[in-house]
């Protein structure tokens, strides 16, 4: 065999050596390999005395390319992380190649060592897999040392909070704390984080974010420990809950109106009756007696009486909640015939800005319960100013949604009355000038709409109201070939 006291030298030397190790000739023949050699590559031994170049699997890979280089030129070759793959096997490995010395008369060898680092390249992805799940996750994340200063956070924590990633290091994640998370929480969290046989803590608390909004989240906090069991770091992900709060405060508040709905009808059919009798004895009074000072009196009382029925009426229009007439609508006629009930008390110094798309905006509803809300929007926005000012509607398309926006340049709404205004009973106007009931009604027809109806101050002042109602969806028409077999 060429060469053959140099392989019994390597084979003495080289044989036991837990690395796999082959020896390769020119052209790129093998012609010696270990026990590990085999056992790495997941080859037969079989494979000594053949061309590499021409082997299945080897003859295009880096490995057989670097070994014929290496024979060539007669330079040494390092390879990092180099796949191995076979029928049986799949594996990572560090391959060094040296070329051997040249005996006279025989091709040119090298020896090749092949180092398996399948567990520390598996480690390595499965380390990558999980930082791009932590940047990623739509959940706020945030990677703080055994001390609780923060190491990490992610795009999701920084979309949350406010806060840059690079504002973040090095601080400690009260950052975020809210002061109206009681203390006790933060106690039992870290007694729970610091107790060796549970090691985390999960619970819903109230965090805050760089412009001082309350954020509820539900936050769950682990212990990250090492091999000794010593904790490392601590790993939080909080939940934002903004989006179901909001829910669960727009169902438990339907669930009012329903409630005080029923109420309403009741009160409403209670006092009709005593109303109308007290409206007939005034004028049977009146009739039978004619005094000027007496009928002034009367006057007054049916004045009152006139107000208590108003009163009534919109109680029973509240608690009604019957179904609405569903028809294909144009979201911007629906607006414009609104604008035309407001022209008729609309005085010279009221300025009205009307802003509708080319294109008309197609939803499903109820037109005289739309009717209904917008000219109470625009109602409300006409006393607002005082009957001078300007009132804005914009129509528009946004996301799936018809919108209107019904703007004043009003004083605005008071911040603390802000939360209520959707609320029954509640109003901002004087006593006897509102019920209370408008807004809620509003509220109450938009939610039936499977719509959203928000009101906020505008930055440059005045109040802003917007409704939001689902386009219509227009399906097409099935063609022939698309159509159902049952017809």
């Amino acid at each position: 065999m060429p060469g053959h006291d140099l392989l019994r030298t390597v084979d003495s030397l080289m044989g036991p050596a837990p690395c796999g190790v082959c020896v390769v000739q020119a052209p790129c023949r093998l012609v010696w390999a270990n026990a590990a050699f085999f056992r790495t590559t997941g080859r037969a031994e079989s494979l000594v005395g053949k061309d590499l170049t021409e082997v299945e699997g080897l003859r295009d890979g880096p490995v057989v390319a670097a070994i014929v280089k290496s024979l060539k030129a007669r330079t040494p070759a390092a390879l990092r992380d180099v796949p191995l793959t076979s029928k049986e096997l799949h594996r990572y490995a560090h391959v060094d190649i040296w070329p051997l010395l040249e005996e006279e008369g025989h091709p040119p060898m090298v020896v090749a060592t092949f180092s398996d680092e399948t567990e520390k390249v598996s480690d390595r992805e499965r380390a990558r897999l999980f930082y791009e799940s932590f940047l990623t996750s739509t959940n706020a994340m945030e990677l703080t040392d055994p001390t609780g200063t923060l190491v990490d956070v992610n795009p999701a924590f920084e979309r949350t909070y406010g806060y840059s990633r690079s504002e973040c290091l090095g601080k400690k994640p009260n950052l975020v704390r809210s002061r109206k998370t009681p203390l006790a929480v933060y106690e039992r969290m870290w007694k729970d984080l610091t107790n060796p046989e549970l090691g985390h803590w999960s619970g819903e608390i109230l965090n805050r974010d760089r412009k001082g909004n309350e954020r509820p989240v539900f936050l769950t906090i682990t212990a990250i420990r090492d091999e000794d069991g010593k904790v490392t770091h601590y790993l939080g992900v909080a939940v934002d809950l903004t989006v179901q709060k909001a829910w669960e405060r727009g169902a438990a508040h339907a669930e009012r109106l329903a409630s005080l709905g029923r109420l309403a009808a009741g009160v409403a059919h209670e006092i009709n009756t005593p109303l109308a009798n007290v409206l007939l004895v005034a004028e049977s009074i009146r009739r039978r007696n004619p005094d000027p000072w007496l009928d002034s009196r009367l006057t007054s009382i049916t004045a009152q009486v006139e107000v208590a029925a108003k009163i009534v009426r919109n109680l029973l229009e509240f608690s009604r909640r019957s179904e609405p007439h569903i028809q294909d609508l144009d979201l911007s006629r629906v607006v414009k015939d609104a604008v035309e009930f407001l022209r008729g008390k609309q005085s010279a110094e009221v300025e009205l800005d009307e802003r509708y798309p080319d294109a008309p905006v197609p939803i499903s509803g109820d037109r005289g319960q739309l009717v209904q809300v917008l000219t109470n929007l625009l109602n409300n926005a006409y006393e607002a100013i005082e009957g001078v000012g300007r009132i804005s509607i914009e129509v528009r398309e946004d996301h799936g949604m018809g919108v209107v926006e019904v703007a004043d340049s009003g004083k605005g709404i008071a911040p603390d009355a802000l939360p209520h205004i959707f609320e029954p009973f509640f109003t901002t106007k004087e006593e006897g000038k509102g019920t209370g009931l408008g807004l809620a009604i509003c509220h109450g027809i938009v939610q039936g709409h499977q719509g959203t109806i928000t009101g906020h101050n505008a930055p440059r002042g005045g109040a802003v109201f917007t409704v939001r109602l689902p386009l219509r969806v227009s399906l097409p028409p099935p063609s022939a070939e698309g159509a159902s077999p049952a017809g």
